[in-house]
């Protein structure tokens, strides 16, 4: 898969710069917006496209590199508010991908699918709180679980991957369009690298996933 350069960031950038100026509606019973405030919860359900960018990869001993394919899903995160400013958020998802070797000395191989489920925690800064439109940036911690890995037989007959422990950036911004109603658009990029062994270790595919994470939905500020 070729990389996307930068893509959630640039794209969340372009996306801060354009919600400033939408226009607002309301939901019937609902009154004006209340914005973000401490010791409040704030869940979000948002669609997510998790796209790898498969860099520092390699085969041994076929040689060449490892492709993931993209993938789209439901995501659903929680966030307390320690101060009007500061939260903390917890992102669950799970995505399912097909993994393949390219430019071996085998040609194009089919290694198999895996899940994958990469919770993941972020120590979040909301620069305006109490507006409409309240952009933030965000640091953490990803845990990254592969489970039901589905190898391709008959040429691969089993193969696992290797949890990851690694970082994850983010910004976002959300939209009070009425109420304890939001709209979000948020970017992550989380830093993860796997090992995947086929065959009983015969095979041994390493690459950085290193996966961007693009998602817009909708909140609700307890």
């Amino acid at each position: 898969m070729k990389h996307v350069i930068g893509p959630g960031l640039l794209a969340a950038g372009m996306m801060l710069t354009g919600a400033a100026q939408a226009e607002t509606f309301t939901i019937p019973g609902e009154g004006p917006p209340v914005g973000k405030q401490a010791g409040t919860v704030m869940v979000r359900l948002r669609a997510i496209g998790v796209i790898p960018q498969d860099s520092s990869s390699e085969v041994k001993p076929i040689g060449g590199g490892i492709d993931v394919t993209a993938s789209a899903a439901p995501e659903i995160d929680i966030s307390y508010f320690f101060t009007d400013h500061i939260a903390t958020e917890l992102i669950a998802a799970s995505t399912r991908h097909e993994i393949s070797a390219t430019k071996t000395v085998l040609g194009h191989v089919d290694i198999g699918s895996t899940w994958v489920l990469p919770p993941t925690i972020t120590l979040q800064y909301h620069f305006l709180p109490h507006e409409r439109f309240s952009p933030y940036l965000g640091a953490g911690l990803n845990l990254t679980f592969f489970y039901d890995t589905s190898p391709a037989e008959p040429t691969v007959t089993k193969f696992g991957l290797s949890n990851n422990v690694g970082a994850a950036i983010q910004a976002g911004f959300d939209y009070n369009i009425t109420g304890h109603w939001f709209l979000n658009f948020d970017v992550k990029q989380i830093f993860v690298r796997t090992t995947a062994r086929l065959n009983g270790g015969a095979i041994k595919a390493s690459t950085s996933l290193n996966p961007t994470v693009i998602g817009a939905g909708i909140g609700y500020r307890f």
